[in-house]
């Protein structure tokens, strides 16, 4: 029973790395080396957006709206369409009780 379980796993490791080898072939078929140097900063840097953008990539060539390699032009314009789409939420939340029992004011 044990090596039903390690046979499994290895399955599910296996349809994982085809996955990611299958997302990094279209990826390499449809962005040239500037645009990918750039999506993988962001991957670095917000790996959630990154992930978005490599999902819209590979729907945009999946469904024909890619005939080329994108330059690092076209990528930024789909960048910043990406960008203007998204809600921007960004909130400032101060904790004024860590402030009232601040200790380093004692002497």
């Amino acid at each position: 029973m044990n090596s039903g379980d390690e046979d499994e796993e290895k399955q599910k490791q296996t349809a994982v790395e085809r996955q990611k080898d299958m997302r990094a072939s279209i990826l390499a078929q449809i962005l040239d080396q500037d645009s990918r140097a750039r999506l993988n900063t962001i991957a670095l840097t917000k790996p959630e957006k990154a992930q978005m953008v490599e999902n819209m990539l590979i729907n945009m060539a999946q469904t024909g709206r890619v005939r080329s390699k994108l330059n690092e032009d076209q990528f930024k314009q789909i960048l910043m369409q990406l960008s203007s789409n998204a809600p921007k939420t960004t909130t400032v939340k101060f904790d004024r009780r860590r402030a009232a029992i601040d200790s380093d004011d004692d002497y």
